[in-house]
């Protein structure tokens, strides 16, 4: 599934391409054809991601006539193609600009929304990291209050948006945490400092548009030279050597999905 930082990278290109052009839309695939007619002719206004949520916003002149909620899920994709793409019957939405063209194939969820549910989506998200205005105290005060393992409640988009089940290995390998210490037996200069780790990858992973972890301290750098096999710490690496004490990677059921630490690097 798409984390924060692919949505955020999402947002951000559809904005470079499509904001204040008007589109042609279609839904070649049928599922969403009425909610392509009614932004078809109108201007892409905003653009806006919160955690793995897309939220595209059409109209004229600043004023808004729809308002798209699109999640992305497992196996969905949104991704340019060139004028000359084939017609796919799996195409849920198709966004034409005059130089630009956008497929949205596979989403969990792609349909019209008011703004009470648009309001009632981003109530239920915890604190964006890459958002303006998110801040660490709302994600140190949720963590007081969960018995579930950290690993769990990393993965809680009530408790910070955007983090998957990438990063959240990665993240806590990082500060030397084990998945399974109680959430709310991190402290707040922990929770503090994953905060800010928190907001420095992913900027870099919506610069990169890939998840990048190593640093060139470890043998890597973040930066997009480095190969997918050396990008990462843990995830997916049971059985391999820890890259800064050559244990061997474990991996273990946390939060309903599979996550992987180091014994001796992250011990409690």
């Amino acid at each position: 599934m798409p984390e924060g930082h692919t949505i955020h990278r999402l947002s951000r290109d559809l904005k470079q391409d499509l904001k204040n052009i008007f589109v042609a839309a279609s839904s070649p695939q049928g599922r969403f054809a009425e909610g392509a007619r009614l932004i078809d002719g109108k201007e892409l206004i905003r653009s806006e991601a919160w955690g793995k949520h897309l939220f595209l916003s059409f109209g004229h002149q600043q004023s808004v006539d729809a308002l798209i909620h699109i999640h992305l899920g497992l196996i969905g994709k949104f991704r340019p193609k060139t004028f000359d793409t084939e017609t796919k019957e799996s195409i849920r939405l198709r966004l034409k600009g005059n130089e630009s063209l956008w497929d949205l194939t596979g989403p969990q969820d792609c349909r019209l929304i008011d703004k009470s549910e648009y309001f009632h989506l981003i109530e239920r998200l915890g604190p964006d990291p890459l958002r303006r205005g998110s801040n660490v105290k709302d994600f140190q005060d949720s963590l007081i209050q969960k018995k579930v393992p950290i690993g769990a409640a990393l993965l809680d988009q009530s408790i910070v948006a955007g983090i998957g089940n990438v990063y959240r290995a990665e993240f806590l390998f990082l500060h030397g945490i084990n998945p399974n210490r109680e959430a709310r037996k991190v402290s707040n200069s922990e929770a503090e400092d994953l905060w800010f780790t928190f907001q420095k990858l992913l900027r870099i992973g919506v610069r990169l548009n890939r998840i990048v972890t190593v640093s060139q301290d470890d043998g890597g750098a973040t930066s997009g030279r480095l190969p997918r096999k050396r990008s990462l710490y843990v995830y997916k690496r049971e059985g391999l050597p820890c890259r800064r004490c050559s244990t061997e990677i474990t991996i273990g059921k946390i939060g309903g999905r599979s996550c992987w630490w180091c014994s001796v690097c992250q011990p409690i």
